[in-house]
């Protein structure tokens, strides 16, 4: 008795397991950085990165001496050469805003040239992962380099239209 009970345990175990899901984990960033492609396109993208850096850090060491200036002069200066001189402070603050936005901001110069140079090795490393899902039957890969993310999900695991269906959307 005792040994049929082992036995049938032991079936019932090996019937989950085989339809279990299977996974992998991987470290995208540590996959990224082994990449000499990948070390080059970053050392790029720094350069350009420092190169606007300084470009925006001397027009703003300009401004702060413009403004220094300012406020030397400010107590001889006639009305209308103070509305002046802070129009022209005004419009080169300005101007450094703008180009730090232009430089760094949202789809600013350093994305179009981060989208330029580490897209693509990314895009190669995603179909790699991709290829590797598929070759070894893998359901879901994670990448643990920045949390816990599904970077491939077999698409026949998805159940979203099940979950419509329930809220009674077609």
């Amino acid at each position: 008795m005792k040994k049929s009970l082992i036995v049938l345990f032991c079936l019932v175990s090996f019937a989950f397991a085989s339809s279990a899901q299977r996974y992998a984990i991987i470290d995208s960033k540590y996959i990224l950085e082994k990449l000499p492609d990948y070390k080059t396109s970053q050392g790029k993208l720094d350069q350009f990165s420092t190169q606007w850096q300084q470009e925006i850090e001397k027009k703003q060491a300009d401004l702060d001496r413009m403004y220094k200036d300012y406020d030397a002069e400010q107590v001889m200066l006639t009305d209308e050469l103070k509305k002046k001189r802070q129009d022209e402070l005004y419009n080169r603050e300005k101007e450094v805003r703008d180009l730090q936005k232009r430089r760094f901001g949202f789809e600013g110069d350093l994305f179009k040239k981060r989208q330029e140079l580490i897209k693509p090795i990314q895009d190669k490393v995603y179909i790699a992962i991709q290829k590797l899902a598929v070759e070894r039957s893998y359901d879901f890969i994670l990448d643990k380099s920045e949390g816990i993310t599904v970077i491939f999900a077999d698409p026949k695991l998805d159940r979203s239209d099940d979950v419509l269906r329930y809220l009674g959307v077609k």
